[in-house]
């Protein structure tokens, strides 16, 4: 492992792999991509397809280093990267409902308040997952993710004001679709 890799800015890690540096590549891949998975799978609702978006975003980061420009963060360029990628996925395949899964029965004491706690839960990921791609996208990033509306409209390649539309829209459209149960 490469200390001084792992050490260095993004922005300057990106310059090196640019040059065919695969130390100063992996070093990124180490420092991102758990991050990425995380943001896939928070919009996409999957797991295998999260890893794969990160592949590719990953596969991005190696291909487009020559081309890429410092002009904003490498960590918002790769944000939305991931945000198109998963919001292109989205655009290009069904996903089942997630009450195809089914339920696992827990026998703990506690089982009753836990499931109901799941299908909480599993409610608002269904709810969730009804709202129109940029919409969830723009919940994921806001409150999963804790960026502040700047970023992600950066993420979404959006305005602020339109971010603040779309949480408004999808707030709106998740008490509608939950009733009383948020806030």
């Amino acid at each position: 492992m490469d200390e001084q890799s792992d050490e260095a800015p993004d922005e300057v890690l990106m310059a090196r792999t640019a040059g065919g540096d695969e130390r100063a590549f992996r070093a990124l891949a180490r420092r991102h991509v758990p991050h990425v998975i995380a943001l896939a799978r928070g919009i996409l609702r999957n797991g295998a397809d999260a890893e794969d978006v990160a592949q590719e975003a990953m596969l991005r980061v190696w291909t487009h280093a020559p081309r890429w420009k410092p002009i904003a963060p490498f960590r918002a360029w790769l944000r939305r990267v991931v945000v198109n990628l998963c919001l292109d996925r989205k655009r290009k395949i069904g996903f089942s409902p997630l009450e195809a899964a089914g339920d696992v029965v827990d026998a703990a004491p506690d089982a009753a308040a836990r499931r109901e706690a799941r299908d909480e839960e599993r409610q608002l990921d269904v709810a969730i997952d009804r709202l129109p791609d940029r919409q969830r996208a723009a919940i994921v990033l806001t409150y999963h993710e804790g960026l502040s509306n700047a970023q992600t409209a950066e993420a979404l390649d959006t305005t602020v004001k339109a971010v603040e539309t779309l949480l408004v829209r999808a707030k709106q459209a998740l008490r509608e679709a939950l009733g009383a149960k948020i806030d």
